[in-house]
């Protein structure tokens, strides 16, 4: 099995990162396409995940006047309990490690409940209670340095 996570660069990786997203968030989970897509996407650093040379993940990070905040962590159900979720976290958080401007903010994303665990394995804590995002629970999760 051999699994890749890069940065995506241009068009068409782009194209390939909305469509994994459509198809987990939009079709798979009912979010709302007006919900998934935002203002954000032109100004966040994208990823995307490959199993044996197929996308099956993507991911996005961006700073806010919070901090860095790492969203849009989407697995094709296929690909789901290969490691390709843990794969997008490494290697958002790998990215931040050396992006000069990253250093000493907060990392933080706002997890559905059954992604705490995945999260957690990195040191995410969960802060403050439980809300919804577009009809689905979630937690505010932090990593703290």
């Amino acid at each position: 099995m051999s699994l890749l996570v890069e940065k995506v660069t241009g068009k068409a990786g782009m194209d390939i990162a909305f469509k994994i997203r459509t198809e987990v968030f939009v079709k798979e989970q009912k979010v709302d396409a007006d919900a998934e897509y935002d203002e954000f996407e032109d100004v966040s650093t994208h990823f995307l995940a490959s199993l044996n040379g197929k996308p099956v993940g993507t991911a996005r990070w961006r700073f806010t006047s919070n901090g860095i905040k790492l969203e849009r962590f989407a697995v094709l159900k296929e690909a789901r309990g290969k490691g390709v979720g843990q794969a997008l976290v490494l290697a958002v958080l790998r990215d931040l490690l050396v992006h000069p401007e990253a250093q000493g903010k907060t990392r933080y994303l706002h997890s559905q409940i059954s992604a705490v665990p995945l999260y957690q394995k990195f040191g995410f804590k969960k802060v403050g209670g439980q809300f919804e995002e577009c009809n689905i629970l979630h937690y505010k999760m932090e990593l703290k340095h």
